[in-house]
């Protein structure tokens, strides 16, 4: 047994890229930021005191910091063999999708129970261990085209820029994947309806933090290839590669678009799940390009390079299958920003049963790009006829766009027997959602907004 260890332990070694010997700086046009290296050590583990090998960042503080030669050291990051041991206790509500990485979905038939979606139950999508962050050392660090090389504390995010609240939804792309993978395989985590949230959310402004250093539109001649990308503090626990993701600058043209640099979910500080201490919201936008455990943000020449944004994320043809897609499909398809129209039953399951007569259907309904919902309409005949239903106040409609959802309601009449009930919605920009998952299924799961259809049983 001992020989046995000693060979998983070098097969673990091996696995690793283990070229971080060296310091490695990556520069932009202003800044300078010093990547992590990285060397095994032997050494107890902080909770059971038993020793283990573990990856420690030789030239990280505790949690980011400037050392006065304007170069930004990253926060420091201990990766052991278990890396997921600093984990956060989860709410055991939360559907657990998979557990390394943790991915949970918040049961259905507790999103229409309130306009904000609680905290604990708000669905966690994760692709890497969670981080551990002191906050008291924490920097976010502004660099790139066109800015003034900028570190900010989360003290001086609090103190120098006003507070702002907005009320988003932050949905994944793979949200409903389940209903697509029924009809034909599909790759990723098999979420059914609850992979959604609704919040309001507390931070600084981040159109206000970029004027802080210096960004300005007007100083870019070629916006079409100006991007914004965002740099997370967790990171892939074999290959040692940061999740990142970018937004087009042209988001920033829309002087109603509100970007939040968040550190407060619905009243409090962040969960550690969703991105403690601090994360980006971007507002209509798909939840994956709201990074979380944000530490770095870069105005560069083109898109980030993580394949959350070149490779992943992107909805492709049905006739493209994963063994047939070409790099050319990549390149041609763009990657996914704004979420279509959608909507969904949460009263019900389907195959469930109901009591003939009259009876409350509920559910949810959103759309992305700051699109308001104009109406929801539920059928019982298969689409022969429509019942408008009601929908519950939008509470941020007074703005010119929305980044909420809205919940609804319809009394329908139950029969005896097997009965279809059926929901779709149209935004404000009379987009409607297609009928039939044929139409949008894609090999990797993204963007499933056909109607929603179950069948119940009257009893």
């Amino acid at each position: 047994m001992p020989y046995l260890k000693i060979v998983l332990l070098f097969i673990s070694l091996a696995r690793l890229r283990y070229c971080f010997s060296q310091q490695i700086n990556s520069t932009s046009q202003n800044c300078t930021v010093v990547e992590p290296v990285y060397q095994w050590v032997w050494r107890p583990d902080r909770i059971t005191g038993s020793y283990r090998w573990e990856i420690v960042c030789v030239n990280c503080t505790t949690s980011g910091q400037d050392d006065g030669t304007n170069n930004f050291h990253p926060p420091n990051r201990t990766i052991p063999i278990n890396s997921y041991i600093s984990d956060p206790v989860r709410d055991s509500r939360l559907i657990v999708r998979s557990s390394k990485p943790f991915n949970g979905e918040t049961p259905v038939e507790l999103l229409s129970k309130s306009y904000y979606t609680p905290n604990e139950i708000f669905y966690v999508r994760n692709n890497h261990p969670v981080p551990v962050v002191d906050v008291e050392d924490y920097h976010l660090c502004i660099t790139g085209i066109g800015v003034t090389p900028t570190n900010l504390t989360l003290s001086q995010l609090k103190a120098s820029f006003a507070r702002k609240t907005i009320t988003s939804v932050l949905q994944c792309a793979g949200s409903r994947r389940a209903e697509m993978d029924d009809l034909r395989p599909v790759a990723g985590t098999k979420w059914g309806g609850g992979a959604v949230g609704n919040a309001f959310w507390t931070g600084a402004d981040f159109k206000s933090v970029l004027a802080y250093a210096s960004f300005d539109l007007r100083n870019y001649p070629n916006l079409a290839n100006i991007h914004v990308q965002f740099e997370g503090l967790d990171h892939d626990p074999v290959t040692l590669k940061r999740y990142g993701a970018s937004i087009p600058v042209k988001y920033l043209l829309d002087g109603n678009f509100e970007p939040l640099l968040a550190y407060e979910m619905n009243g409090s500080p962040l969960p550690r799940d969703h991105g403690f201490p601090l994360r980006i919201i971007l507002p209509g936008i798909v939840g994956v390009r709201s990074v979380k455990w944000l530490w770095k943000v870069t105005i560069s020449d083109h898109e980030s390079d993580t394949p959350y944004q070149k490779e992943k994320y992107k909805a492709f043809s049905p006739s493209i299958l994963s063994t047939t897609v070409t790099k050319t499909n990549y390149e041609r398809t763009l990657p996914i920003y704004d979420l279509p129209v959608t909507s969904y039953i949460t009263s019900h399951k389907d195959g469930g049963s109901v009591q003939r007569g009259l009876g409350l259907v509920t559910g949810y309904a959103y759309s992305g790009g700051g699109r308001f919902i104009q109406r929801v309409e539920v059928s019982t005949d298969r689409g022969d006829t429509w019942i408008e239903a009601e929908i519950g106040p939008d509470l941020t409609k007074k703005w010119l766009k929305s980044w909420t959802w809205v919940l609804w309601h319809a009394t329908m009449a139950f029969v005896p027997g097997w009965q279809e009930v059926w929901v779709k919605a149209v935004d404000d920009g009379n987009n409607q959602q297609p009928q039939e998952i044929k139409s949008v299924w894609n090999f990797e799961g993204y963007l499933t907004n056909t109607y929603h259809k179950i069948v119940l049983y009257g009893n």
